[in-house]
């Protein structure tokens, strides 16, 4: 099976390449604004040669593929921040460069990397199967995020003749995750790593992170299944509370954690109470996850070496 991944830098992306090497013998081929970059990423993981790597420009329509899978975009929210006034523009062209290719190549899939985002609520409660992506925010960082991925998810339903599925990507955690983003996870494994205390607000939100074995699987799902147009969310077996987490993450590996109302972090899409999904749509698709999002965190900590 043949499949292009474009913006194969990003970490989920380069997580999903290697348990695509572990466990498949697919031919991948990997797009990127940044060749070498890419190719020391693969070289350190001992997968030089094993996969094509070329430059968006390099994407030809000619050849076909099987999968698209579409990761172009920032996701760390200080990156959204940097780049807000460009990222409608970079979603659209790169989405519509794959509405191009499928348009022709109709038997191929695109799965398009969407987010929890889209929804552009205030998520004092989950969402759900009804609820709509309308919500209007189109002033600053968090609209134009929003707007991106609203449009290009309304774009794919409008395709209803084309394989489209949209993964909206809630919370995701790697042990080969940049400690340095700016996420919840993030700063509180930072903390672990340099032996901190974590200072955190009175808060307990609740969150479900998706860890790159279930991600994969799910990725796996999609394409096992026959060719469909559809949003699916991300899930776990079990979405956490904050407070639990720390709570774990102390009895298991020691963290030292204060409660501070006077706390603040970067979160340009929003501050969001319960930021997870109810809506098991994958589930038609065979998905089931292997984990709950504690199991899943506790075990991609344990496979982070800290000094």
């Amino acid at each position: 099976m043949k499949i292009a991944i474009l913006g194969s830098t990003s970490q989920i992306a380069k997580d999903l390449i290697l348990n695509f090497y572990k466990s498949t013998n697919y031919d991948l081929s990997l797009f990127v604004r940044n060749v070498e970059l890419m190719e020391s990423w693969m070289c350190n993981q001992n997968l030089s040669n094993q996969y094509r790597v070329g430059t968006y420009a390099e994407f030809n329509s000619d050849i076909f593929y099987d999968v698209i899978i579409n990761f172009v975009g920032a996701g760390d929210p200080a990156k959204i921040q940097k780049i807000e006034h460009e990222i409608v523009a970079i979603t659209e062209q790169y989405d519509n460069m794959v509405l191009e290719y499928i348009k022709r190549h109709n038997r191929t899939k695109y799965i398009f990397l969407s987010s929890g985002a889209v929804f552009g609520g205030d998520y004092q409660s989950p969402v759900n199967e009804n609820t709509s992506i309308d919500a209007d925010n189109s002033s600053g960082s968090l609209g134009r995020y929003v707007v991106a991925k609203q449009s290009a998810e309304k774009k794919h339903r409008a395709l209803t003749n084309l394989s489209i599925v949209d993964i909206r990507v809630f919370n995701y955690f790697s042990h080969t995750q940049d400690t340095e983003a700016r996420f919840l996870i993030s700063d509180i494994v930072r903390a672990l790593k340099n032996k901190e205390v974590f200072n955190t607000s009175s808060d307990d939100v609740v969150r479900d992170f998706i860890t790159p074995i279930d991600f994969c699987n799910l990725i796996q799902s999609i394409i096992d299944f026959k060719p469909i147009n559809i949003t699916v969310d991300c899930y776990t077996k079990l979405p956490v509370s904050k407070f639990d987490l720390l709570l774990k993450l102390k009895e298991e590996f020691g963290l030292q954690y204060c409660i501070n109302k006077d706390t603040d972090f970067i979160n340009p899409t929003g501050f969001k109470l319960n930021y997870y999904s109810t809506n098991r749509a994958a589930e038609a698709l065979g998905f089931i996850p292997s984990y709950t999002a504690l199991d899943g965190i506790v075990e991609e900590i344990k496979l982070m070496q800290f000094d």
